[in-house]
C-alpha cells in the first residue's frame, strides 16, 4: 500500500499555508516550485487535493521516457527527465498531476520575462515560448526525513500521511482481532446440516 496524504475537508479553511510550505519546500531543493496541492472550493467546502499515489499508476504507465516510476511506496517525477509531454496529466483521474514551468529554456534573443497564459485556460491547452515544461506532482517531501512539509504546516492539521508498512500492519493486526474475536462455526452442525439436506434431496428424487 503506497503512502498518500488525506484531506479532511472538515478541518480545511481554505488558507493555503500548505501550498505554501510545498512550493518553498521544492524551490529550495532545486525543483520547481510550484504547489504540489491544488486548493479547491466549492460552496462552503474546502479541501487541498493531492497525489493518491496510486498502486497502479496510470501517469507512470503512460510516460513515454518513463521520467514517472514506483519508488517504493510512492510514485515519484523524475523532473529532469520529463519531456513535458502533459500525457501523464491526461491519465490521471483525479487532476493530481499537471504541467508546470518556471524558468525561461534558453530561447535565443528572449529577454523578458517568459510569457503567461490567461488565468482563464487550461494549463493543458497552452504553451509559451522559452518556457521548460515540467509535470509536477505530490512526492511526499521524500528529499525531507521529517515528511511532507504541507502536513507540518497546516495550522487545522487537516493533512495526515495515510499508508505504507505502519498502515499494512495495522490493517492486518485487525483482521487478527476480527477473528479472533468474532463468532464461532460448530463445523460438525454445518456438516450435519449439509448431510441432511442431502439425504432429503435423494428421498425427494
Amino acid at each position: 500500500m503506497n503512502r498518500f496524504i488525506d484531506i479532511n475537508p472538515e478541518r480545511c479553511i481554505g488558507c493555503g499555508t500548505c501550498q505554501s510550505a510545498c512550493a518553498d519546500a521544492h524551490r529550495m531543493q532545486g525543483l520547481q516550485d510550484t504547489p504540489r496541492l491544488a486548493l479547491v472550493k466549492t460552496g462552503g467546502i474546502s479541501a487541498a487535493l493531492a497525489c493518491h499515489h496510486c498502486e497502479g499508476a496510470p501517469c507512470a504507465e503512460v510516460c513515454p521516457v518513463n521520467a514517472i516510476e514506483h519508488d517504493g511506496d510512492r510514485i515519484h517525477v523524475k523532473e529532469q527527465e520529463c519531456i513535458g509531454c502533459r500525457l501523464c496529466a491526461i491519465a490521471c483521474p483525479f487532476g493530481a498531476i499537471h504541467p508546470d514551468g518556471t524558468s525561461i529554456a534558453g530561447v535565443a534573443g528572449m529577454c523578458d520575462p517568459t510569457p503567461s497564459y490567461p488565468k482563464s485556460l487550461s494549463s493543458l491547452l497552452t504553451w509559451a515560448p522559452g518556457q521548460y515544461t515540467c509535470a509536477v506532482k505530490c512526492d511526499l517531501c521524500a528529499f525531507d526525513p521529517d515528511g511532507p512539509h504541507c502536513v507540518a504546516a497546516c495550522p487545522t492539521k487537516a493533512l495526515t500521511v495515510m499508508g505504507g508498512a505502519a498502515d499494512r500492519e495495522l490493517d492486518e493486526a485487525k483482521r487478527l482481532r476480527s477473528i479472533e474475536n468474532g463468532p464461532t462455526v460448530d463445523v460438525t452442525a454445518v456438516a450435519q446440516g449439509l448431510s441432511e439436506k442431502a439425504e432429503g434431496s435423494v428421498n425427494n428424487g
